[in-house]
């Protein structure tokens, strides 16, 4: 692959990164009473004030990371507000709820506009996105006690997944004995080890260290049937579990697992591991999960080929195609494969083509099978101001450094 390929993909996702950025700065913000708007229509506009604990952290961790990381996004507006949304995320989405004994560690899942409590999921995402931006913020404002904040509330986090969860409020079920292992779990606790470690010495990684090693571990089993598919759900041991549940496949997820263990391979400088992200967490879940009639990545599969449950199964979302942008340009960037060039081109080719809105800005979310709109607004609750500028801020600083590099 030529330079100027390199550069003509730079040039794209440099551009479509500005643009969402500013499509958020000008449209998400509510001046009122802090945080962000998510439910944005096509044309910018609100229709729907309920916040979103998950958007909220992960817009002000975006915006952090923007600010710290990119000169041309080091701007005073990004982060104030990037403080703003802090400062509303730190004094609602903490709740004191007494069914789920999480006292103030326990974080809403959405909000009024004004901040009071709508809903709690019995999960722990909603504190995780919340230690993300806490984290994120401490390193923009150099405030300590937000950095002592996450780390405390990580601390419960762990506390919840790996010793008892009664404090998330699920009642334990006789037919739910023990309760599956999803992948989104330790994926997510291995992100926040990252953030959490980042830059931070050697003390701080070994604190986190042994998690970090479970974490992988936990992940790696759910490659399952010698190594031939990745599954979304496992037993605790490990084994392969019954029924549509045991059978789903998220190809987005699995290559987003894959990203984060060639991270991980990368401070390891450990070849096994890398070899595994990319042969079995990247090249396998996106040969299953590619459409081969219209393009584009499946959301959910069933590895025996019955049809998934899922409604959206079949359906083109915006966030697969954004793991698997990074997943192919940090595989390539780890092995020089051309072949996984190769890839990220194919996937490149499909989601510009498909997903930005060149008249409205930023990009849809939703397509029908055939790669038509099917929902047209930007924002709602599970999209917001996250999947689409990491993806496209990492894979500019990952072309900047290939050629830098002479690639």
């Amino acid at each position: 692959m030529s330079a100027v390929k390199l550069e003509v993909w730079r040039e794209r996702i440099r551009k479509e990164l500005d643009d969402t950025v500013d499509f958020w700065l000008k449209y998400s913000h509510d001046t009122k009473h802090g945080g962000f708007f998510t439910c944005i229509g096509r044309d910018g506009k609100v229709y729907d004030e309920l916040k979103y604990v998950w958007l909220q952290g992960r817009q002000v961790w975006m915006y952090c990371r923007l600010y710290r990381t990119m000169e041309r996004f080091h701007k005073p507006e990004i982060l104030e507000a990037a403080k703003a949304g802090g400062a509303f995320l730190r004094k609602f989405a903490r709740v004191s709820d007494g069914v789920s004994g999480g006292g103030r560690w326990k974080c809403a899942f959405c909000l009024t506009r004004d901040g009071k409590a709508v809903k709690i999921q019995r999960s722990v995402f909603s504190e995780c996105f919340y230690i993300m931006a806490v984290d994120e913020l401490s390193r923009a404002t150099g405030d300590e006690d937000m950095q002592l904040e996450a780390e405390q509330m990580m601390q419960q986090v762990i506390f919840w997944v790996r010793e008892d969860s009664s404090g998330l409020g699920r009642p334990p079920l006789p037919g739910d004995a023990p309760p599956p292992s999803s992948m989104a779990v330790p994926m997510m606790l291995l992100c926040l080890v990252q953030q959490l470690t980042e830059g931070r010495g050697q003390e701080v990684a070994q604190k986190y260290g042994e998690l970090a090693g479970w974490c992988v571990q936990q992940i790696l089993q759910h490659a399952q049937r010698d190594g031939t598919a990745i599954l979304e759900n496992v037993s605790l041991e490990g084994a392969e579990l019954p029924g549509c549940q045991g059978r789903l496949q998220n190809p987005g997820h699995a290559l987003e697992a894959g990203w984060f263990l060639l991270q991980v391979s990368g401070e390891r400088q450990d070849e096994e591991l890398r070899r595994v992200a990319v042969d079995k967490f990247v090249e396998l879940p996106f040969r299953g999960g590619w459409d081969e009639e219209h393009g584009g990545l499946f959301s959910f599969l069933d590895v025996d080929g019955h049809c998934p449950t899922q409604l959206e199964w079949n359906m083109k979302l915006w966030w697969p195609h954004c793991e698997a942008l990074v997943a192919f340009l940090m595989a390539y960037s780890h092995t020089r494969r051309p072949e996984l060039l190769e890839r990220f081109s194919q996937v490149y080719e499909y989601t510009f083509s498909h997903f930005p809105d060149a008249e409205g800005g930023e990009w849809f979310g939703y397509l029908t099978q055939e790669g038509k709109v099917a929902l047209d607004f930007k924002g709602g609750p599970f999209k917001g101001f996250f999947h689409v500028p990491r993806c496209l801020y990492m894979c500019e600083r990952m072309l900047d450094d290939l050629l830098a590099n002479g690639d």
